[in-house]
């Protein structure tokens, strides 16, 4: 006998053993022909071992409906996959290469029903789960009913969204993917214009697929399904609106209408919204807001920005889609209010290019607070016409929180402030909010403007709430209650007791239509 060439005797282990059976097709009493006509192979098997580890291989081979055929057609397996899958049964071990072999083999494994393997695919895909792969992965999971894999593969989805939308396969998901990240309550994106952008840009991929026209309204949206019903657009200012989704081929023109007249009009609005479109206004939870925006300014700030403002016309018939007989005065001032609000907005560069004004709020009895840990205010207000709000000022610390230095004259002090501030209406709904960090100089009137305008109604309660986080000493006081500016009538805490803390929000910043108040009431 020949003992150099006796594998049995030159291979110790059982591993190595069966391992040479699986590369040589030695005592092969079963073959396989895998794979799609134009990508098949044939490879070869051993019953016993394959039926040692499988119970569908042992009904396949030992079972009542034994399988007879010399050639097994596997036709729904790569035959990548199926090498690898009969590595793993003669050797305990796979190497898992690809992203695109996992996801195979994991098919592969729960139709021959190795749950150890299938263990091992899923921990290769948890492992490799990036925002480019992260739909396939979780469409993938969803197919094979893999709930810890399909959690994993939602938080990559949720925490890094910007991402997976603008990679190119996200073109290839499915429209049930697409609709699930549609429901999610938490997206890390810029604005609800991320999304939309997806949708369109998935629609007009899935068109192309269909061999639609891309560049037509009615096909995109007959393969979208109700994606449209879970855009937030009301969540959106009207020049986010406006610049981003108004010209959309997924909206007809009576549909950007109304959409555009309900975020001006958040309550009153007689042009309902689209039918089954969203009315939530809350943000997603983890929205990439830019950079809270500030200026500083001093004790004698001005009160008038002076910024160019261009002049516009509008016919009211043609804006609100009326047929030019109006019934009565009520529905005059209804359209007047209306455009008026609409041109505050579009007119010229949009609205942050009008006037900005600064309801400066006369202080008195002027006194102090030390902030230990939170100093919150709060203040509701109430005007007589429509307006924006764009931010508050607030007072910065004082000298006292530095060493008793003298307050006249140590002005050129700076601290880092730390405070949060919101926006509510009347049921408590937040509409803004900005959490920030900023140094400033103490003795001065700091300015915190809001990451949009914010749409304001004539004689409805808003309350503007802030939380102070910076240890140190602050200047309060009583402040009045009512305040003219610029024609706008402003009243604070009507029918609440006044509080001393009032003097923490030292003014409102605000800008409004002035030049289309002529002739239509706001």
């Amino acid at each position: 006998m020949n003992l150099t060439s006796d594998w049995q005797i030159n291979k110790e282990k059982l591993l190595d053993r069966s391992r040479y059976l699986l590369e040589t097709g030695k005592w092969a009493d079963c073959r396989f022909v895998v794979g799609q006509v134009s990508h098949q192979q044939i490879l070869k098997g051993h019953k016993l071992l394959l039926a040692m580890s499988s119970p569908v291989f042992e009904a396949m081979f030992f079972g009542n409906l034994a399988e007879k055929n010399d050639l097994i057609p596997i036709r729904d397996v790569q035959p990548e996959a199926f090498k690898a899958l009969l590595e793993y049964i003669y050797t305990d071990g796979v190497d898992l290469s690809s992203f695109e072999l996992a996801c195979e083999l994991c098919y592969c494994a729960k139709k021959y029903m190795l749950p150890a393997l299938v263990k091992e695919c899923t921990r290769y895909l948890w492992s490799d789960v990036s925002p480019e792969k992260a739909c396939r992965a979780y469409e993938f999971a969803k197919l094979f009913e893999e709930p810890v894999l399909m959690e994993k593969c939602l938080q990559i989805i949720c925490t890094k969204t910007a991402q997976v939308l603008e990679e190119p396969s996200w073109e290839e998901v499915e429209l049930g993917t697409l609709l699930t990240v549609l429901d999610q309550e938490e997206l890390q994106i810029n604005s609800e214009i991320d999304l939309f952008m997806a949708v369109e840009r998935w629609a007009k991929a899935e068109c192309t697929r269909k061999s639609l026209d891309p560049s037509d309204g009615k096909s995109l949206k007959s393969v979208i399904g109700n994606a449209l019903s879970k855009i937030r657009f009301l969540n959106l200012s009207h020049k986010e609106f406006a610049e981003g989704l108004g010209a959309s081929l997924l909206l007809t023109q009576d549909e950007a209408f109304a959409i555009l007249m309900n975020i001006i009009c958040t309550s009153n609005s007689k042009t309902p919204m689209p039918k089954e479109f969203s009315t939530n206004t809350q943000r997603r939870a983890k929205l990439l807001t830019p950079s809270a925006k500030f200026r500083q300014c001093g004790p004698h700030c001005p009160s008038l920005l002076p910024l160019n403002y261009e002049q516009s016309t509008v016919n009211i018939n043609e804006c609100s889609g009326t047929s030019g007989n109006v019934s009565n005065e009520n529905d005059i001032e209804m359209q007047n209010e209306v455009i008026n609000d609409i041109m505050t907005y579009i007119m010229g560069k949009y609205l942050c290019q009008g006037p900005i004004y600064y309801c400066l709020r006369s202080i008195h009895l002027v006194s102090e607070c030390l902030n230990t840990d939170e100093l919150d205010s709060s203040l509701t207000f109430s005007v007589d016409r429509n307006i924006y709000v764009l931010g508050i000022q607030i007072p910065t610390q004082i000298a006292k929180t530095f060493n008793n230095m003298d307050h006249a004259t140590e002005t050129g002090i700076t601290y880092a402030e730390n405070l949060y501030a919101q926006l509510l209406d009347s049921d408590n709904t937040r509409l803004t909010c900005i959490h920030f960090t900023m140094k400033l100089n103490i003795l001065s009137l700091a300015e915190v403007m809001f990451d949009r305008p914010i749409f304001i109604q004539k004689n409805k309660v808003y309350r503007i709430a802030v939380v102070f986080n910076k240890v140190g000493w602050y200047p309060i006081g009583h402040c009045s209650k009512i305040m003219y500016y610029d024609s706008v009538c402003f009243r604070f805490n009507v029918g609440v007791e006044d509080d001393i803390r009032d003097g923490l929000i030292r003014s409102i910043i605000f800008t409004h239509n002035k030049i289309l108040s002529t002739g239509a009431k706001c």
